[in-house]
Formats: structure tokens, sequence, C-alpha cells
């Protein structure tokens, strides 16, 4: 774990000092890399790297950063872990390369010089990285297939920036801060703010398994070199040749894979621990782990007072049997508006997950016994965990039979679901668990066989709707870019996941885990995106995923393999807080003071009678989702931390 940041000023003629900059730029986020701070610089171009360095891999001065190679051709601000850096090593030292640490920085820096971009596909791992070719006048930029590691980039006016985090932009003088409204609805629609777009102007997120080239006079190019709806696609094409498998052959192969790739995130100078919620997920991530290792590893549990959010109590049976040194740590709301306080600090965009705030916690717990906490995140975008991904097709399959069917579909044409609300209403107890219009107008979808092509739009919750953002006097017409051009109409199942490894858990889970591990100045690494382990998923059978109203069917294969199934066979309980609950115990007080209908028309960003409309209507008659003054609350603070 490190930040990195940048910027080469095409503009630059002595207006301002480099090396100042570049530092201030660095030290706003010290607490990501706290051991160690470097400087790149070439005046004359206008031209600057930065890095603070978590130092994991060899901890010696060696490892510093940046890092220049020999001929001084090439300098690397580097964010990551390569985790077969050693076997990438061996390959360039056949080829004459030398090497004078034990870091995996050189040998991404050394693998570039050999073989450029084609370097990335050796590697396992994750990573944001610049690297400067002082022969070509290029920078290029680099983020890990997955988005583990989070790179922002911004160009206006001759200056182009980089950084891991927004807040670094702000210390350059001409950083230009005005807000993209149309943004700040994509945040309000669904909670966070999806790459390549970010809450600034000029402003983007570089998307996942995406190179980033700048080259002289400002030239911009971006390179796609990964994508996991590749892998869906080839699943879907070679669906026959996987059903031919032996079941059991599958399982035994993903076994493999899985204890390799959790193996490899292990490799590190310091402890190592695990955030443990008693889940399919990471209970299967320490049992495989446990049962590789000498000793009792480290486990981290965060619980609720709360019993429907406290999942502590599994966590301890699951340690207990496997036999890890567990600590566990129950938050209150007291501890948690300590959190809330650090939020526009800690997410320096608007990012409304609530789940950050335990994230925090239980990585400042962590913190205390390690400096690497390995986390699930991921298990369940790949296998089917998610109760939307089922519900869809279970509704459909279990409670229609084809006469139904049939008859469900022609009322449906005669009456479509964009009409079809004060009829959801009224079936919504027959739906149990769709909570959302949306996830009903697929499953009407789905129903009427439509040859329309799947939309993006149609599988997304949604806090705000179009309607309430035109009420608040918001511009609406972005949209997640991610599209499905190549899906079919009976592939919707698998869209819903490619779509959310694309966007949800890169913009939403990984952003959450990232900016709360570094917060704690704490490595998080994620043994789930293995890279070889997602294209290996994507292209699984739905029947391997989801079976006899069980999801993550073949995960629960390997896992009754070492724990017993007793201690897991529970619903599904996602990592959340109680928010209504501490809103009773004194977040209404915040919300009454942020979301005032004075200071709304004051500041001038919103239609204050709306907003008033929507506190008045959660404070008194409880219609509305307890999200959306949160998602409001939150912006708020950051406007006024930013702004």
């Amino acid at each position: 774990m490190c930040r990195i940041a940048g910027f080469w000023d095409f503009n630059y003629h002595g207006q301002y000092d480099i090396e100042g900059i570049a530092t201030s730029m660095r030290d706003t986020m010290i607490y990501g890399g706290p051991d160690d701070a470097g400087n790149y610089c070439e005046r004359q171009r206008g031209l600057a790297l930065a890095n603070r360095r978590l130092s994991i891999i060899d901890l010696s001065v060696l490892g510093h950063q940046p890092m220049i190679s020999e001929d001084g051709r090439f300098a690397i601000t580097y964010n990551g872990e390569v985790y077969n850096f050693q076997e990438t090593r061996k390959l360039l030292e056949q080829k004459g390369y030398v090497f004078r640490s034990t870091s995996d920085t050189e040998v991404v820096l050394k693998a570039y010089q050999e073989w450029g971009f084609e370097a990335v596909h050796r590697f396992r791992g994750m990573w944001a990285f610049a690297i400067w070719d002082k022969v070509k006048q290029e920078l290029v930029l680099c983020r890990d297939r997955m988005g583990m590691k989070p790179l922002y980039w911004y160009y206006k006016d001759g200056l182009f920036m980089f950084a891991s985090e927004l807040k670094s932009f702000h210390k350059h003088p001409r950083f230009s801060k005005e807000i993209d409204e149309s943004v700040l609805s994509l945040y309000l629609r669904y909670g966070y703010i999806t790459a390549p777009y970010a809450i600034f102007k000029y402003t983007q997120k570089l998307e996942p398994g995406h190179f980033l080239i700048i080259g002289q006079e400002g030239r911009i190019e971006k390179r796609q070199y990964w994508n996991s709806e590749t892998y869906f696609l080839k699943g879907l094409d070679e669906h026959s040749k996987w059903l031919k498998r032996s079941e059991d052959g599958i399982i035994e192969e993903l076994e493999d894979l899985l204890r390799e790739s959790f193996k490899l995130r292990l490799i590190a100078d310091v402890p190592v621990g695990i955030f443990l919620s008693g889940g399919i997920d990471s209970s299967l991530l320490a049992a495989l782990l446990q049962k590789e290792s000498a000793i009792s590893l480290k486990t981290f549990t965060l619980g609720f007072h709360e019993a429907p959010y406290n999942e502590a109590l599994w966590a301890k049976d699951v340690a207990h049997h496997l036999g890890t040194d567990h600590t566990e740590l129950y938050c209150s709301h007291k501890e948690a508006f300590e959190v809330i306080a650090q939020i526009p600090e800690l997410y320096d965009e608007p990012f409304g997950d609530s789940s950050a705030i335990p994230t925090f916690l239980v990585s400042k717990l962590a913190k205390q016994k390690v400096k690497v906490a390995l986390s699930a995140d991921g298990g369940d975008e790949q296998f089917f965990g998610y109760t939307r991904y089922w519900l869809m097709g279970d509704y459909i399959q279990k409670l229609m039979t084809r006469p139904v069917r049939a008859v469900a579909s022609a009322f449906v044409n005669w009456f479509p679901p964009e009409r079809a609300f004060w009829f959801y209403k009224r079936l919504r107890f027959m739906l149990r668990g769709l909570h959302n219009f949306k996830n009903t107008y697929l499953m009407f979808h789905q129903i009427r066989g439509t040859s329309e092509p799947i939309r993006q739009y149609d599988l997304v919750n949604q806090f705000f709707s179009d309607d309430d953002l035109r009420q608040m006097h918001l511009n609406a017409d972005k949209d997640h870019a991610f599209k499905f051009n190549h899906f079919g109409k009976n592939d919707f199942l698998q869209a819903m996941m490619a779509f959310d490894l694309q966007t949800y858990l890169p913009d939403d889970i990984l952003v959450k885990t990232d900016r709360a591990t570094a917060g704690a100045s704490l490595e998080g690494r994620v043994p789930f995106l293995d890279h070889k382990i997602v294209e290996f998923s994507s292209q699984l059978p739905i029947r391997l995923k989801y079976r006899e109203g069980r999801s993550k069917y073949i995960l629960r294969k390997i896992l009754y393999k070492h724990v017993p199934r007793k201690l897991l066979e529970r619903p599904k309980q996602g990592f959340s807080i109680p928010l209504h609950e501490w809103a009773e115990a004194g977040l209404k007080k915040l919300y009454v003071e942020y979301l005032n209908k004075d200071r709304i028309a004051r500041e001038g960003f919103f239609n204050a009678d709306k907003i008033d409309e929507i506190l008045q209507d959660y404070l008194y008659t409880k219609k509305i989702n307890s999200y959306k003054p949160w998602l409001l609350f939150v912006f708020q603070m950051w406007k006024e931390k930013w702004l």
C-alpha cells in the first residue's frame, strides 16, 4: 500500500515551486504511506512524480520511491502489490537484469523496461502506477484489472495531474473545483460515482484494466488491456462444454485455484491478518489459509449491539472451529458518530455506502496487530451472492409454470412495467425481498421475453429517481458507462454479475475498503479478485453458482469440507449498519443541521422545497427510504469540507 501523485504542466514557466507542490500533494495522503516519502522532478518540463510509502515488501531504503532505472530513462511511482513478482524477477534475471532491492516495485519497473505495455499481463495483483519515459517524453498510467487500487486524473488548460485520491489535487494552485452536476445526480441515484466519472469537471477515474498515455503537448490516449466481460461471453459461448464436464472436477479445479491465489496474498515482510464476518466467503478464505499455516492466523470481526446486524457471534464460532487468533470489537452509535465526522476526509468524493463506517473501525482494530489484512470482497459478484440476482430468476422459475408464464407475459405486454408502479405496490407482498421497482421492472422484462437489449439502467438499485432529481433542479443526463451490447435477452443473470464486477465492485465496494484500510495505515488485499479466479468464475454456468435456493453453490461445496454446515446455514446478511436505529439516537440532529431549508436555499445547489419535503417525510411520516436523507447529508458534509 502506498499513495501516489504527480503532474505535468505543459504551460509551466517557473510560476510556482514544483517540488513544494508535489510534496503538498503527496502529504495529503500521509496516512496511506506513513513509512517513507519521495519526489522525482524535472523542472524544465514542469513534471513531478511523488510517493508516500507503506512498507510491506523490502522494508529497507532500497524500496524507496519514486524509483529510477539504472540508466536514468525511467521513473516509477507505484501503489499496490504484484504477488508473483519473484517469478517475474527470475525471468528478468535470465535476460541479464540485475536487482538492487527485493521489492516488487523494482520488478514492475524492469518488467516495463523489457516488455513495455505487455508487462502487465505477467502480473498477478493490484496496482496503480505512473511511469515516466524520459526518452519518449511519455507518461504512462496504469490501473489493475479489477480496480483494487484507485487512480484519478485531471486535465485542463495544459495541466495534467494524477493521484490515488482526489484530495491531492486541491494542493495544486491551478486545480479547478467545479462540481459536475450530472455526476452529482449519479451519486444520488446509486450512492457512489462510477468510473470514468468524478465529482469535479475535468477530472476522471481511470477505469480498471486500462492504460492512460500522456504524450508531448498534452496528447492523451486510453487503452484497455483486460475486461471481465470477455470471460462471461466465453462461458456463454461454451456453455455446452461446461455442462459435459464433471462437477467434482470443476470443484477441485476451483479449490486449487482459490488455495493458490489466497496463499499468494500472504507474501509480505510484515504480519498479515483476515477480516472474518462468518459468511461463506470470509470463512472459506480463513479455512483454506489456516489449513496451510503452522500458526494461528489473526482474524478480526466487528459486531453490533443491534441483533439484526450482528454477525460477530457467527464469526466467533467459525474462528473457534478453525483455531484462529480471533479479535472482535462491538460498535455502538457513539463510535460510529466519531467516524461519521471523518467521512469527508477519508472519502474525499461523495460516497454514500454507510458500511464504510464499520469497515474503517475493523481496519483500525486490525492495525493494532497486523499491517496487512485480507478481505473477502468479490465473492458475491462472482458466485451469485446478492439477493437481487437469484430473486430475478427464482420467482419466474418457481412461481410461474409455463401456462402461468404465458398468461403473465400477455398481461405484461398489455400493461408495460413503465406504468406498473401502482400494480407493483399492491403486489409487493407477493414479491418478498424485491425492495425496489427496478428489480420488478427487470422481472417483468424477462416475463415478456422481449427481444430488447438489456439496459444497464434496469439492473441497478436506485435511491433517487429521475423525477426526484428533476424536482431537486439537477441535471441527470449521465448514466453508468458500461453497456450490455453483447448479452442476449436470456443472459440477464450473467449480465447483472458482469455489471457489478465492472461498476458496483470497483466504485463502491473496493473504494470503501481501500479508503478505510488506508485511513488506518493498513494494507487491504482482496484474494477473491485474483484475475485467474475471476476469469474462471465468469465462465461457470449459473447452476454451479445457484441451486435449490442456495447461492454460492460451488463455494459451499468446497467450504463444507473444512467448516461444519451448521455454522454457516443462515440467511444472507450484508455488511451494513443500523442506520435507522442510529438516526433515532442522534443522527436526526445532524440531518436537521445540514438539510434545513434555510441552509439549502442559501447554498443554492438544490431546490430547498424538495429537500425539505424529503427531510420532513423522513422525520415524521417514515414513508421514504432512510438512505435518501443519508446521501444528501453525506454530500453536504463533503461540500462543507472541500468547497
